[in-house]
């Protein structure tokens, strides 16, 4: 059976090599998130729009070649314009690349890149479900908070639109999460604190539409200061500089924000680039030579195989149904 005709498409030719699941897998919550679906020549994701629903498939031959945008619901034009974006269309590698940026980084890190050419750092243009997703995973297990995140999509959430594989949804918005209840909050296993910060977020959501659709001087997540996206997103009750640094890293692919407050990425660092475990303050020192793509460093970091040491016992999971 031919799929369904989609609602808007497109053919984009990013002119360099993209992988599809290294690139877009930072999008991913865990190998079950209802929102997305990877593998090595297709993507389907599902998300709200400021038009309306959407269902997006992205399909490529080869990681050389252009790829495939098609879409179906009503915010299908939406995504099928922002659908490059997913695929380097914004980040731009050049400086990093350059010859004499390229010499002050450690040797690991070069080897790691040229490796890795097919990397890039994607870029949604949504602020609202990365919000969500870290707001989430403050304070909690990875487990706890995908947990949380399947469980607020399965009953706050709807289907994708479209010929969408079998069980791809739509994170809930603003309202649903407003009208989450105390026991369905414990239900998802999220604390109070996190439900608290959670229903500021619902509350300031048309502001952060608004943020979106601003000028890139003032929205661009290197812009700091007062009257920009980041300031904003500091106002927020609850939102500090970690939940900054996660949700821009995916909304605008932001490549130097650092997850700042992180429980494993300082120690990570510092066994890496100086062969021990460092705090936060000492890794901020240790990628400040490497401003303003600390992000891709750590990326690159990331896909260099290197784990960092385990100590101690592993961190319990939360029992939120007396809180």
């Amino acid at each position: 059976m031919q799929p369904a005709t989609p609602d808007a498409s497109a053919t984009f030719d990013p002119q360099r090599p993209v992988s599809l699941t290294k690139s877009l897998g930072i999008l991913r919550r865990g190998l079950g998130d209802p929102t997305i679906r990877l593998a090595p020549n297709e993507a389907w994701l599902a998300f709200a729009t400021p038009f309306g629903d959407a269902s997006l498939r992205i399909s490529k031959s080869a990681l050389n070649s252009p790829a495939t945008i098609s879409a179906w619901g009503s915010g299908a034009s939406w995504a099928v314009e922002h659908a490059p974006d997913l695929l380097g269309a914004s980040d731009d590698w050049s400086d990093f690349d350059a010859s004499d940026f390229a010499q002050s980084l450690p040797e690991m890190v070069r080897r790691v890149r040229s490796e890795n050419l097919d990397l890039i750092l994607p870029r949604t243009n949504r602020i609202f479900d990365h919000l969500l997703g870290a707001v989430l995973e403050q304070r909690v297990t990875g487990i706890e908070a995908n947990h949380a995140w399947r469980w607020l999509i399965r009953h706050k959430g709807r289907a994708a639109p479209g010929p969408a594989p079998l069980g791809l949804a739509i994170a809930p918005g603003a309202q649903e999460i407003a009208s989450v209840t105390r026991w369905e909050w414990q239900a998802a296993r999220v604390d109070a604190q996190r439900a608290r910060t959670l229903r500021q977020v619902a509350s300031v959501a048309h502001s952060l539409d608004w943020w979106a659709q601003q000028p890139e001087d003032a929205r661009k997540p290197s812009a700091r200061g007062a009257g920009t996206l980041e300031a904003a997103l500091l106002s927020v009750p609850g939102i500090g500089q970690w939940t900054v640094a996660e949700t821009l890293q995916r909304s605008h692919g932001s490549a130097n924000q650092i997850s700042v407050g992180d429980f494993h990425l300082a120690g990570f660092v510092g066994q890496v680039l100086a062969g021990r475990r460092v705090n936060d303050a000492a890794m901020l020192e240790l990628l400040a030579p490497f401003q303003p793509h600390r992000q891709r460093v750590v990326r690159l970091l990331q896909l260099g195989g290197i784990k960092k040491q385990s100590f101690g016992p592993r961190y319990a999971p939360l029992d939120h149904r007396s809180r």
